[in-house]
């Protein structure tokens, strides 16, 4: 069997119960998001702190999304970082794909820290088609238990 991965370097697969997805509930929500068990706990933390700090989650519309085995939107050679559990896009509907400063000045300044607290990169931040609903774990599984560590999260926050 070949070993696929996604494009930040994470195994990747169709099936989640080969790569651990979890559910992780988002703190304040009643969102559940599908996360590799290793990196859920910063994901989800992140996404706490997004609803807190950047804007409201939308709980009456499924538009935060997470693990979807599938090639990055408009590509053929890569694995999207959704195929591995490692990515969240969060308020899709109000930050859709392509569109961009989705965000104000001030959000994005909060997301900017809290993306280098959590260690994810945005897709605001890409060089090409921007993907402000993104945000991906920009770490190795090894950095992503030092930071659970480090943080306080707990690893045991899944379903």
């Amino acid at each position: 069997m070949t070993v696929e991965y996604s494009q930040n370097g994470w195994v990747a697969s169709k099936d989640k119960e080969a790569i651990n997805i979890k559910h992780f509930p988002v703190a304040g929500t009643k969102i559940r998001l599908q996360c590799n068990e290793i990196c859920g706990p910063v994901l989800a933390a992140f996404a706490a702190e997004f609803h807190t700090k950047v804007e409201p989650l939308e709980e009456g519309e499924f538009d935060d999304w997470s693990y979807a085995y599938r090639q990055v939107r408009g590509q053929t050679e890569n694995l999207s970082n959704h195929s591995s559990g490692t990515a969240i896009d969060l308020n899709a509907v109000k930050h859709p794909l392509g569109k961009e400063n989705t965000f104000t000045v001030e959000q994005r300044k909060t997301l900017s820290i809290l993306c280098k607290k959590y260690g994810l990169r945005a897709g605001y931040t890409y060089k090409t088609r921007k993907d402000d609903m993104h945000f991906e774990i920009n770490l190795s599984p090894a950095k992503v238990a030092e930071l659970i560590t480090k943080l306080g999260l707990e690893k045991s926050k899944n379903e």
